[in-house]
């Protein structure tokens, strides 16, 4: 029996045996923040025993979907199966989805009055918010002790992109984990999974033209032992994800209406692609799989006609598993090191023109050149490259998008030059940051930094300092999840939650209507169902 059933059985055990049925009331006081609450002012109720099933009525497979989740949660949270049904009489009391072409796509408004529920968006996604708002609102208790105001509620994100990152590379998560995490940005109102899927201490992600990634790449022989003690454990570690476990975490991720971007981080990060096939690195090798933390000289071969071939056939079979308009291919700390001694790489930048320029290396350039090729490689298909932002460094266009973390200077310049841009500060919004004061040693040895809660809610992702016309390119912002000392997913969880209803406060939430001490006063609502999920947290700011 899961942690969530034996909380339910032992919540209805205690009604039951005390004879005592205490009335609650539903309370849209939630997170993320609606736009507008408006409560009956003469205090009528609707009673939720006395909803006699769900119904829905639009697009009849997202939205029946959609009632399935929400019978599920109503069953979950008070007990009562609600059955789901396309139509039901009209004077049945009834929840009813439905949708409202006069809604914003991802917008949703619930209303509760005598004749029942009904929760509407723009589109099923937006329906689907409304049933995770309502889900938020119910409290832990029998149904026969639970009400709901006659209430108006409505709510519309501020930023199209609302993400969270996932880092599989440095320790492995599997396919239980991965859905677990894709159900707690559904949760708190996320339309984006970065999946992090290669990196120097493991290749995840099977490539069946090049077999080796996942046979080599995917396991390390050891790890280092703390932060790069030179202490290993000897120990193998590793893991990958089958083309058949991407394509079902993929369908589970678009019935919750979330977007998995993939990343394949290139032309650095690439150790454990080398360790597979070393004839793509600029010495021919030895490597390994990384057992250790940081930036390693050891890249791609630029000069290499081979590494066009393999990016190529990789990133090929990447789009055709992720149906996402957004691949992500890195581009981060790649040092040059190796290339400036490669006759291969020298050649390369000799034969294309490539030469010291604007505060650019040449081989700064050459990164350039490959990231430019990937651009128009995937223009072919349709999809559009996302790096970190290094690759402004590279003389990447704006055809490219640009993940920003390095700070706020870099994302001003691209928004001002007409880059679209997501802002993910590491300074904030890396969270494998310690959240608690890193002197408290009873906590986990982390990567160290420290971004509390208030310091994410507090979070403005459009500077002030940019333009009218380049606030537009701010498209929307995302936490990154590191996990080289992150081995557990219970960690994984606390590093998470609660930073992750900041987030979604700072994704949904207009910057006036912002509130720090409001939001700790909504924040346990949602902690229960953080509770009744059995998801660890910090707890550190609801003391």
């Amino acid at each position: 029996m899961t942690f969530k059933r034996k909380m339910t059985t032992l919540l209805l055990s205690l009604w039951s045996f005390t004879g005592v049925v205490a009335q609650q009331m539903a309370d849209f006081q939630i997170v993320p923040r609606p736009a507008s609450v408006v409560v009956d002012a003469a205090h009528r109720q609707l009673p939720l025993r006395a909803i006699q099933c769900i119904t829905y009525a639009g697009d009849e497979e997202p939205m029946a979907r959609n009632a399935r989740f929400l019978a599920d949660y109503v069953k979950a949270r008070c007990g009562l199966q609600l059955p789901v049904a396309p139509s039901a009489p009209k004077k049945t009391v009834a929840v009813r989805l439905q949708l409202n072409p006069q809604i914003a796509a991802e917008g949703y408004a619930i209303r509760a009055d005598k004749s029942g529920l009904v929760v509407e968006g723009g589109t099923p996604q937006g329906v689907f918010y409304g049933i995770q708002a309502l889900r938020q609102a119910l409290p832990a208790a029998p149904a026969d002790s639970v009400s709901l105001p006659y209430v108006s509620v409505s709510n519309t994100p501020r930023f199209a992109y609302r993400a969270m990152h996932l880092d599989v590379c440095r320790h492995f998560f599997g396919k239980s984990f991965v859905k677990q995490y894709i159900d707690m940005l559904a949760l708190h109102g996320m339309n984006t999974l970065h999946w992090h899927l290669t990196d120097e201490q493991g290749w995840r992600i099977e490539i069946k033209s090049w077999p080796r990634l996942t046979e080599v790449g995917s396991v390390r022989r050891r790890t280092v032992i703390g932060r790069n003690t030179g202490l290993y454990d000897d120990t193998p570690h590793g893991g990958y994800f089958t083309q058949e476990d991407i394509r079902e975490i993929v369908a589970y991720a678009s019935q919750r209406y979330i977007t998995i971007i993939p990343e394949i981080d290139m032309p650095g990060h690439m150790l454990a692609a080398l360790a597979a096939y070393p004839e793509l690195g600029c010495t021919g090798g030895p490597y390994e799989v990384c057992p250790d933390w940081g930036v390693f000289d050891d890249i791609l071969c630029g000069g290499n006609p081979q590494t066009y071939r393999f990016l190529e056939d990789v990133v090929g079979e990447v789009i055709a598993l992720f149906p996402s308009h957004i691949v992500h291919l890195g581009g981060d700390e790649a040092p040059k090191t190796r290339w400036k001694a490669c006759a291969k790489c020298q050649q390369k930048i000799a034969a294309e023109g490539l030469v010291t320029a604007g505060g650019r290396s040449a081989e700064d350039q050459l990164q350039g050149y490959i990231v430019r090729h990937m651009v128009r490689f995937l223009a072919q298909h349709g999809r559009r490259l996302l790096g970190w932002d290094e690759i402004l460094d590279c003389g990447v266009d704006s055809s490219a998008m640009i993940m920003s973390w390095r700070g706020e200077g870099e994302a001003v310049s691209a928004a001002e030059r007409g880059y679209d841009i997501i802002m993910a500060p590491n300074s904030t919004l890396y969270f494998d940051f310690y959240q608690t004061p890193e002197s408290d040693w009873s906590k986990p040895l982390l990567i160290g930094g420290y971004s509390p809660l208030e310091k994410v809610y507090s979070f403005e992702p459009v500077p002030a300092t940019l333009s009218a016309e380049a606030r537009r390119h701010i498209i929307g912002t995302q936490a990154n999840i590191w996990s080289e000392y992150i081995a557990y997913k219970q960690l994984y969880e606390y590093q998470a939650l609660p930073r992750m209803a900041a987030l979604a406060e700072v994704q949904w939430v207009a910057p006036a209507r912002k509130d720090y001490a409001d939001f700790l006063k909504r924040l346990p609502r949602l902690v229960n169902i953080y509770q009744g999920e059995g998801w660890r947290y910090c707890d550190a700011a609801l003391k």
